[in-house]
């Protein structure tokens, strides 16, 4: 029997999104070449109202779901109050057609390859974003496997299911985060660098990999957007506080040391 639950509420309990924080956006991936497309976006968020809300911290775990798992878990240790809200990101493959290389899948739920499903509120708003940068948006299951899915019967058995996008981390990274942080708010989206007709690591797929790649940097706006409308709406930013990201001497994002990510 499946275990449904619904992300940002303590573990196994129904619940209603709540209002993010006003600490950093923590945005977790799994692997260096996503870290790489993300660090490369534009991170500011002008005119944020919460002191230190548009601030992001990225973390790359690794690949599998083995390492997600422990380092959300380790970042989280201390129940996620020094953050103001989770985003898991990064790169998945189609599990179906109509889904082109460089669309974004948003998880309106995620399952693994278990009995988890977790669904997600506030994944509209993550859409929204994304659609007001001129991303291509599918809402949907984001399926979460143990091992990479390889061929075109396999991934239409996901698609028979439900899956829209299939990747090996996000349950992993979403089911921590509940556990080790009830309450804090998340979303996970992730950006189609392959499809059934065309997997990856097949000459064809080299345009398809820049176009994901693109795609996933010129998301990052609609990441701080989504955070924002997440965050508190009082107070004000300070223009002299050097941890405001619209001070022009700040970079708005840091990488987390790699024995931490």
């Amino acid at each position: 029997m499946r275990r449904s639950y619904r992300f940002d509420g303590p573990a196994g309990e129904p619940f209603e999104p709540t209002a993010a924080g006003g600490g950093p956006l923590l945005v977790v991936c799994a692997l260096g070449v996503e870290r790489w497309a993300l660090r490369g976006g534009d991170w500011t968020a002008p005119g944020m109202p919460a002191r230190g809300a548009g601030r992001a911290l990225l973390a790359a775990t690794g690949m599998g779901p083995v390492r997600a798992r422990r380092s959300v878990t380790a970042l989280l240790s201390g129940g996620g109050s020094g953050y103001g809200a989770l985003l898991a990101t990064g790169f998945c493959a189609a599990a179906g057609p109509g889904i082109r290389p460089g669309d974004a899948v948003v998880a309106a739920e995620v399952r693994d390859e278990g009995q988890t499903s977790i669904g997600v509120p506030s994944c509209g708003l993550l859409a929204d974003a994304l659609r007001a940068r001129g991303l291509t948006v599918h809402l949907g299951r984001i399926h979460s496997a143990d091992r990479v899915v390889r061929g075109a019967a396999a991934r239409r058995r996901l698609h028979d299911d439900g899956a829209l996008g299939i990747d090996m981390e996000t349950a992993a990274v979403l089911d921590a985060a509940r556990r080790a942080a009830p309450g804090l708010p998340g979303a996970a989206v992730r950006i189609v660098v392959d499809t059934p007709e065309q997997e990856l690591l097949r000459p064809g797929t080299v345009p398809s990999g820049v176009r994901a790649w693109r795609a996933l940097r010129s998301a990052v706006p609609a990441f701080t957007a989504w955070h924002h409308a997440l965050a508190p709406q009082s107070g004000a930013t300070d223009p002299t506080d050097p941890t405001d990201p619209s001070h022009p001497t700040e970079t708005p994002i840091r990488t987390l040391p790699q024995e931490a990510s």
